[in-house]
């Protein structure tokens, strides 16, 4: 059946709704960034750009770096956003935009993609001015409360004993992001379990004029630990946007890896002094290693 004009929405150019990007705009590894003005800070080292798109927060170049062609967009912050984003390029490889149908199963593609952002570290021997890989990624969002996800035995048991130590009402939920890429675009980076936070003051224990309802929230995430055959499991940072990523990419089968820049040590209250150097060693790295 032909998805309705309501659910898979096209721009007058036959662009998809709030990318506005077409087919041809998507290469086969994707690099995403969640603020518009990091995309130039990355398509700056590209040989050529053939393709520049603006729409709301969603910025797109493509181009090439050293003869591969590349598409880096930017998202905005969240996993409200990251529900557009990834659904939407999924769109755009797997549905017939003719047809409007899902292509068979044996056509589907599936697209590598890169997150590099800024995050926190929660513990104090996670330097300020590192890169850390994300391994598995913990959801404290709704976004997969809508969502057939499907969980391990692992990750069932970290999202439960998470939901316990923060007395929440609801359950986290945990996703182990794709191994190989991982191992490729992580190779020499701390190695890492990433908290995804639904907002940056309050849900990240930060205190301006609002009291938290958990007054130790951060203790709580730093002093989080679960024990398995696989060995210890902490959590290493946060920020807002990875587990959205990687439950969305585990159920429409693409490939994803969470790259981030450390800028700031919630342990020991630092925050970088040069924070643009950190994030600009980590997008040389990841297109050195892409």
């Amino acid at each position: 059946m032909p998805i309705p004009d309501s659910e898979l929405i096209f721009n007058k150019d036959g662009s998809i709704y709030h990318l506005n990007l077409l087919p041809d705009h998507l290469s086969d590894t994707i690099i995403t960034v969640g603020d518009p003005e990091r995309v130039p800070l990355i398509s700056q080292h590209f040989d050529s750009i053939e393709t520049q798109i603006h729409k709301r927060e969603f910025v797109t170049h493509v181009g090439y770096y050293k003869g591969k062609r590349l598409t880096v967009i930017s998202t905005g912050m969240g996993t409200d956003n990251i529900d557009i984003l990834l659904n939407e390029l999924d769109a755009l490889v797997n549905i017939d935009f003719v047809t409007r149908e899902p292509r068979p199963l044996e056509e589907r593609i599936a697209l590598r993609i890169v997150r590099v952002g800024t995050s926190g570290a929660l513990q104090a021997d996670i330097p300020v001015g590192s890169h850390l890989v994300t391994e598995h990624a913990v959801g404290l969002d709704s976004l997969m409360q809508f969502y057939p996800l499907v969980e391990t035995g692992l990750e069932i048991e970290v999202a439960a004993g998470i939901q316990q130590a923060l007395d929440l009402p609801y359950r986290p939920y945990c996703v182990r992001g794709t191994d190989l890429m991982r191992e490729q675009l992580g190779a020499g980076m701390l190695v890492g379990n990433t908290l995804t936070c639904p907002g940056f003051y309050g849900p990240q224990g930060r205190v301006l004029r609002l009291d938290l309802r958990m007054p130790d929230l951060i203790s709580r995430f730093q002093g989080f630990r679960h024990q398995s055959a696989e060995g210890e499991f902490r959590l290493t940072n946060f920020e807002m946007e990875t587990a959205g990523y990687y439950g969305l990419a585990r159920m429409l089968g693409h490939e994803v890896v969470s790259l981030n820049a450390i800028v700031a040590n919630r342990a020991t209250g630092e925050f970088a002094t040069n924070a643009e150097a950190t994030v600009n060693d980590l997008i040389q790295k990841t297109l050195d290693r892409i």
